[in-house]
């Protein structure tokens, strides 16, 4: 029996306030409610934890005493609750209704007088409630990352904070090997589907409005993907020729890969690794799909395995882990779940795959690093260790380097209407 959809988001909600990602949690629950309300699920989902910290804030106003850890999932609720009213077109009283029946489905009768008090004294007390919230919270964002969102990009501040509260665009990426992108925009433009071609990738189309893939003209041939356009970049900026050998070492899901094979058919060999096996199994989908070959391996960059020689590549792509700070509106769950002594550990975590990738490289060859960050702990400070500590590295030229120029590359920085924020940095082996 399917269950309750705020019940639901709820559940899901209360996994991330637990510490969880969206990725592990959302798509079990996905399974549990009718394939009618999954779009409600996701839209709850996703819209709750893109407003979290104003949520939060508004209803830490609104409650006498913190919740339990055992109530998680009632937080989650009264947030979902609190982000129907005051951030989608549902009428307030069937948004109250649904969210106070949804305590029923939780076994929690006890919160159902609290929602109800909640979620109407909201609807009452709504200025003077969002008047009191910090300029932070009220731009939906936790303070250490809106203060370095303003200290290290204080020009464009406000739109990165706009895009990261916004839903993203739905960018595809035109399969080269299978037609044109002009050729795709009139496929589109006959089905009647609204697009338009991006600005910075030969290939990106922007859908005027997201849609099912299983709708878009020619997915299951392999026509196009789904990739956001700064992310298309990392092939044309790698620019690997005919006859080489490559290295995506943190493949996984695949993108990058199949993108480098699209665009250079003749390439030598295309090695994707990744030290999550599971994760592996979507750049092997992806590759069917697009009906590419590439050498799919498991391992940790940081410790390459065996098999992969010394100086036996001529390209290496670096799609480093990250805060994923350039991609919050994708990843809203970042909000909640990240904190500003973890930019220490991942810069730690980049340096050491940098480092234990380097020895592959050959003499002459390049390595492409690359983030989904906006912070400079994770890009032009980690690029500069490494060009210190490694005698036989230089900073190389993009081209075109595309975004803002850095000391060390270029930074793309997230638009409500284009590109996700990613980073990137060329270093040549002398």
């Amino acid at each position: 029996m399917a269950r309750d959809t705020r019940a639901t988001a709820a559940g899901v909600l209360a996994g991330v306030l637990a510490g969880k990602s969206l990725n592990q949690v959302l798509p079990p629950a996905l399974e549990q409610v009718t394939p009618r309300d999954r779009g409600l699920l996701q839209q709850l989902c996703y819209g709750t934890l893109r407003q979290a910290p104003r949520l939060q804030s508004i209803l830490d106003q609104l409650l006498t005493r913190p919740m339990r850890d055992k109530d998680r999932d009632v937080q989650g609720l009264l947030l979902c609750g609190l982000y129907q009213l005051d951030g989608t077109r549902i009428p307030d009283h069937a948004a109250v209704s649904a969210t106070v029946a949804a305590t029923r489905a939780l076994k929690k009768p006890w919160a159902k007088s609290l929602t109800n008090a909640v979620l109407r004294r909201f609807l009452r007390e709504r200025e003077s409630l969002l008047a009191n919230l910090d300029i932070a919270a009220a731009a939906a964002h936790p303070q250490w990352l809106f203060d370095a969102i303003h200290r290290q990009w204080p020009q464009h501040a406000t739109t990165i904070i706009d895009a990261n509260n916004s839903q993203p665009p739905m960018t595809l990426r035109v399969n080269r090997g299978k037609g044109s992108r002009e050729d795709y925009l009139r496929t589109l433009d006959e089905a009647g589907i609204g697009a338009r071609p991006g600005t910075r990738s030969a290939d990106a189309i922007y859908l005027d409005s997201p849609m099912d893939v299983a709708g878009l003209p020619g997915f299951e041939e392999g026509r196009i993907s789904v990739q956001d356009e700064a992310a298309q970049l990392a092939a044309q900026l790698l620019a690997a020729a005919a006859g080489e050998r490559v290295l995506d070492a943190c493949a996984a899901p695949g993108g990058k890969s199949c993108h480098i094979l699209e665009q250079q058919p003749l390439l030598g060999e295309l090695v994707a690794m990744d030290v999550d096996p599971q994760r592996l199994a979507r750049v092997e989908q992806n590759l069917e799909r697009l009906q590419l070959q590439a050498h799919v391996i498991v391992g940790d960059a940081t410790r390459p395995p065996a098999e992969l020689a010394a100086g036996s590549f001529d390209r290496i792509l670096v799609d480093a882990p990250c805060s994923a700070s350039g991609v919050v509106r994708r990843h809203p769950d970042v909000k909640l779940l990240r904190r500003e002594r973890d930019i220490k550990g991942f810069s730690e975590q980049q340096r050491a795959i940098l480092d234990g990738l380097w020895p592959l490289l050959r003499p002459g060859g390049r390595l492409l690093y690359a983030t989904c960050s906006l912070l400079e702990g994770e890009n032009t400070a980690v690029v500069q260790q490494f060009l210190a500590a490694t005698p036989d590295a230089r900073l190389g030229a993009l081209s075109p380097a595309p975004g803002e120029s850095t000391a060390t590359g270029c930074q793309l920085l997230p638009d409500p209407w284009g590109p996700d924020g990613l980073f990137y940095s060329l270093l040549e082996k002398t």
